[in-house]
Order: C-alpha cells, then structure tokens, then sequence
C-alpha cells in the first residue's frame, strides 16, 4: 500500500506543483486550541502537516517555536497528548500526511518501540528528529519503518556532495532542506540559492525535497514552489498564533481564524507557484 506521503507527492507532481507544508507545535497554546488549528489546517490548504513534539530544550529553534513549545509544556502537552492529536485528526482525515518533528530525547524517555507502535496508531506517517544524525539513527529508523512511518532526513548549505550520500542512505518519506544556517525562523535564502541547492540534492536521490525555514510570506512561498516539491512554513505560521494571545497566554476568540486565514493565504503562494 502507497503510504500518505507517497500519495501526497504523486499527487502534487501531477497537478505540476509544490506541496504545502505547514508546522505548528502540539499543545501550543493549549490542547483544544491546538486541536482545532490542526484539524483546520487542511481546509486552510495544508498539503502535508509537520506537528512539533514539545520540548523544553529545542536546540535548533529559534525564539517563536521556542517559546510555542514552553506554552505546550505549561499546558500540560506531553507525547501522550500530542499522539492524542493526531487521532483526533484521524478520525475525521485519513489522508493528510501528518509527520511529527522535534527532539530524540521526549521518544527515547517514551520508550522507542512503544513510541513506534502507537505513533503508527495513532496514523503519524513520517518522524523529523532535527538532533539525531544519520550515523545515530538506527535505534529509531529501523523499529520506525517496520511499523510504516517514514524517518525524513535534513540536508542544510554545508551538506556537500561527500555528506550526501551519507544523509541520504535510509532516508525515506522526502528530504527536508534547510534553506539557511542557524535556527528556525532565521533569515531567508533566495531563491536561486535554494534552485541550486534542490537540484544537487536531487541528484543524489529520487525522493521529494522540500524547503523549510525561513519563508514567511505568500510571495517568499510562492518563489519556493517553483523551485522545491514541498514549501515549509512553520516560524510565521507559530507567530500568528503567539499575537493571538491575550495577556495571560489564552487564545483570543479570533485567534484559530486568524491563523487558519493567513495559513490559506500561504497556501494560495504555494499554488500559485505551479511548475511547467
């Protein structure tokens, strides 16, 4: 059976354009908030959704996801109830890619076959473990492909032609470039330098590659799209929810709209960035 991922970016190639992919994190700002974000972000456009898995030392972020997942944990957020999003969300869409993203140490504590089997479960397709290097990986890879969720692999500026291969070997799912050096939310690349960067990794590999940090306007989308099979926004998107805060960190009553409505207009740059 083709798994959601798989179906996800042969659909895309066949209507000649990028997936869009979007990232908030699980809990953020409260579990029920979260949950409707969530479950809207596919009527909102969403392609594919990237679920961040809290953590109190996320090392590769910058301040906006940083702070998004202090206000999971404050709330209660834990794995438990970051996989009990994603089987609210499969109760109603069993066909949007849902892939977790976030640190090694919150699965190691969970205990990583059991965080496999009920990952799997629960309907997570793919893991994006920023902080576990190909070498490291296998612990995790392995008991994650036997239960059908795919271990996606970040590339960055540096990774050359000699590291490729090396990040590429095991990868499944797509390969997610990142677009600049430092944490999340940094300063953009152009698009050139990302065209340059997309081709060389695929001539290493047949999988999808997408882009991530650092686009934050439907404009900056749209130029990825054209370049990249999958745009990734996660920093711009966290923000919205963060100004939708009142003074003691609760959503406003506006606030899922608000996100939901510039996370449609992200969606209409992707589109609009159609190839060929």
């Amino acid at each position: 059976m083709m798994s959601r991922l798989s179906a996800c970016f042969e659909r895309m190639a066949a209507e000649k354009r990028a997936a869009f992919v979007t990232f908030v994190t699980a809990g953020d700002p409260t579990h029920e908030a979260s949950m409707e974000i969530v479950r809207g972000l596919p009527g909102a456009g969403a392609d594919i959704i990237e679920l961040g898995m809290p953590f109190t030392d996320p090392s590769a972020d910058g301040p906006a996801i940083d702070k998004a997942a202090q206000r999971a944990i404050a709330g209660g957020a834990n794995m438990q109830r970051t996989l009990e999003i994603v089987r609210a969300f499969r109760a109603d869409n069993n066909e949007t890619p849902m892939v977790l993203m976030g640190y090694f140490n919150p699965i190691y504590a969970y205990g990583i076959d059991l965080f496999c089997a009920d990952a799997a479960e629960a309907g997570v397709d793919g893991l994006i473990i920023v902080d576990l290097p190909p070498e490291e990986d296998e612990e995790l890879r392995l008991p994650a492909n036997a239960a059908g969720i795919d271990v996606i692999r970040l590339a960055t500026p540096t990774s050359d032609d000699k590291r490729l291969p090396t990040i590429l070997d095991g990868a499944s799912g797509f390969v997610y470039y990142v677009a600049v050096a430092g944490v999340t939310g940094g300063k953009s690349a152009t698009a050139d330098d990302i065209d340059m960067a997309v081709k060389r990794i695929k001539s290493h590999t047949d999988l999808p590659v997408a882009v991530g940090f650092g686009i934050r306007s439907p404009e900056q989308a749209e130029a990825m799209a054209r370049v990249a099979d999958g745009a990734v926004v996660g920093s711009a998107i966290v923000s919205m929810i963060a100004g939708g805060l009142d003074e003691k960190a609760q959503p406003k009553p506006h606030m899922v709209k608000d996100v939901l409505d510039f996370t449609a207009k992200l969606a209409d740059g992707v589109r609009a960035g159609t190839k060929g």
